[in-house]
């Protein structure tokens, strides 16, 4: 299953490392990943493959979660067909 992830928040050092790395320690595989920093906001949008994960949908969604009130950030999972649904015209 894909999924988008979205990272959003004041930009500092590590963040597309420690979210990276929680995606990594639970088999979830990185496909594209564009970030940019507009003012002083990062933002990030990563399609990701769930397929392999450990844990299911929900509990990543809550850790990634629980990890973005940690670090500062905003991390938000949704199913791929939902995100493009969503930004569809």
């Amino acid at each position: 299953m894909k999924a988008i992830v979205t990272v959003i928040g004041k930009d500092k050092p590590g963040i597309i490392a420690k979210v990276s790395t929680a995606l990594a320690q639970n088999e979830v595989n990185i496909e594209d990943i564009s970030q940019t920093i507009m003012q002083g906001n990062f933002t990030m949008l990563m399609q990701c493959d769930f397929s392999g994960a450990k844990l299911s949908l929900k509990e990543l969604k809550s850790e990634l979660l629980a990890l973005g009130e940690q670090i500062g950030v905003s991390i938000h999972v949704q199913h791929e067909d939902i995100f493009n649904a969503m930004h569809k015209i």
